[in-house]
């Protein structure tokens, strides 16, 4: 791979900048012209190609035995860290000779997007908005990594830019395209375990630091990372290893901690089986809570109203409960002694008035504790290739008639709000009362007038002669209503800029 230095990634940003200045609108989003759907081979861009993005460009283009497919082609990738995903670019530019590799995806998106179908992100949490709105606005097939995004109101954008482009689009929540989903929705629906008013629900991460203070350390930026490109819409810092590739998890202004890494894949049976929309309450409480990094452990409760009915069962008000950080929900009674919750990073239970369900992450390995084996009709579809192989042919059909992928943004946009929303309860915790929710008006109701709230920076932790003392230090108060507005709506820094919210 070709080195380059730091002085050569601040050329670029210049560059990209004055490309973008210059660059039609076309290209940037603002026509609403769209190419024919009916493709043979579609052309994708992939931005954040190492972790996750390397399981997703491979999920997409190559079949099990290492062979590609012929129905895709990548003409573009791009990563701000080039130590993180060097494998991933040396075997790409294997795979297909004439791919473009870039530092930051606004310069490949200036120079490629026209020429590009679809676009894959798996970058940190909160440049997922960002980089995906800019796509759909081009009209351009997406497929996302979770959490959707970082905040309420950048969820209910994609949902509707998705919406208005008419494009194909798939969270990266992959255990959506599995039976086990499948089989709990058929359950319920089917009236197997009768009414649920409570879930209980959790996974075993965070398995990457949190709780943390700001480091102290400022080292050198290495070479082969483009630490402005990754810092992208939130506010400046200086680099610290703690922040990036792996740990921006545990940071608010990047991530959105074990809830947002694993709640997607551990909530999404609980959402789709109950037909939950928005919530009406919310609360939050965890360890101690940090001014720049989440939690080492929080759980979250959610109040659902009730729901229309289904044909065999019955949609009530649901109470569903979160727990992270090696917090537990308490064990169903019928559960026989030493049997481990825990299945794959965690699970939910399902309280019916009938018999109570099991499902593990990611959704599988459904079970009732009565022990019955359920056989009710089949009525999910079921997803014969993988996640993002479904996708793809979701991408290729015909728009008039698509059927939508397994976490299409129409479903994944609304439940990605759940999530989103559980950030909110724990930041808030300060208010100490249950939060009232609008979802109609993304806004929390029942914050009083002139309410304040803070969080730690320092625990100032010392031990003199065997004595322990904390010394804690806060942030400045601020206004409740105002922060709470700003962590449903986040304020873009460094030049970023939503597009505005398309209106139903």
């Amino acid at each position: 791979m070709e080195e380059i230095s730091r002085r050569s990634f601040l050329k670029a940003g210049t560059a990209a900048t004055a490309a973008l200045a210059m660059t039609p609108g076309t290209v940037l989003g603002k026509s609403n012209k769209k190419k024919s759907n009916q493709k043979k081979v579609l052309k994708i861009l992939g931005v954040g190609i190492g972790g996750r993005g390397h399981s997703d460009i491979n999920g997409a283009c190559m079949k099990d035995d290492g062979t590609l497919y012929d129905d895709v082609e990548f003409i573009g990738l791009a990563d701000t860290d080039w130590k993180y995903a060097k494998g991933v670019l040396d075997e790409y530019k294997k795979l297909y000779p004439n791919i473009k590799l870039y530092h930051d995806y606004k310069t490949m998106y200036a120079e490629l997007l026209d020429q590009a179908d679809a676009v894959i992100c798996a970058t940190a949490d909160h440049t997922h908005a960002i980089i995906c709105a800019e796509a759909l606005a081009a009209g351009k097939h997406v497929y996302c990594e979770k959490p959707l995004t970082r905040t309420v109101y950048e969820s209910r954008l994609l949902t509707r830019l998705a919406a208005k482009a008419g494009v194909a689009t798939q969270m990266g929540n992959q255990g959506a395209s599995g039976e086990g989903v499948n089989l709990a929705c058929e359950w319920i629906w089917n009236g197997e375990i009768g009414e649920v008013t409570r879930v209980d629900a959790f996974t075993d991460r965070p398995i990457w630091p949190q709780g943390l203070e700001h480091p102290v350390e400022t080292p050198p930026i290495p070479d082969t990372l483009n630490w402005e490109g990754f810092i992208g819409p939130a506010p400046m810092r200086d680099y610290n290893p703690i922040y990036s590739p792996w740990n921006f998890r545990g940071w608010w202004d990047f991530g959105t901690g074990a809830l947002g890494d694993m709640a997607c894949h551990i909530l999404h049976s609980v959402f789709k089986s109950l037909d939950l929309g928005y919530p009406s309450k919310i609360q939050g409480s965890s360890t101690p809570l940090m001014a720049e990094s989440c939690p080492n452990a929080q759980t979250i409760k959610y109040t659902f109203p009730a729901r229309p009915n289904r044909p065999k069962v019955a949609m009530p008000e649901v109470v569903v409960t979160w727990c992270d950080g090696g917090l537990l929900p308490f064990r169903p009674e019928e559960l026989p002694a030493g049997k481990n919750l825990n299945i794959s990073g965690g699970a939910c239970i399902f309280y019916g008035t009938k018999d109570t369900m099991i499902i593990g992450c990611y959704g599988e390995k459904p079970y009732l504790l009565s022990g019955r084996v359920p056989n009710a009709p089949k009525v999910c579809r079921r997803v014969e290739a993988c996640h993002q192989r479904d996708w793809v042919r979701a991408c290729l059909e015909d728009p008039a008639t698509r059927i939508k992928s397994a976490s299409d943004f129409s479903e994944a946009g609304p439940f990605n709000e759940m999530i989103a929303m559980g950030v909110c309860a724990i930041r808030l915790q300060g208010l100490n009362q249950v939060l009232e929710w609008d979802g109609e008006k993304m806004q929390f109701t029942n914050i009083p007038e002139g309410a304040k709230v803070q969080s730690m920076i320092k625990d100032g932790f010392t031990i003199h002669d065997g004595h322990p003392t904390f010394n804690k230090t806060y942030t400045d108060p601020v206004d409740a209503r105002k922060f709470a507005a700003e962590l449903i709506k986040p304020v873009y820094q460094n030049g970023y800029v939503l597009p505005d919210l398309p209106q139903d």
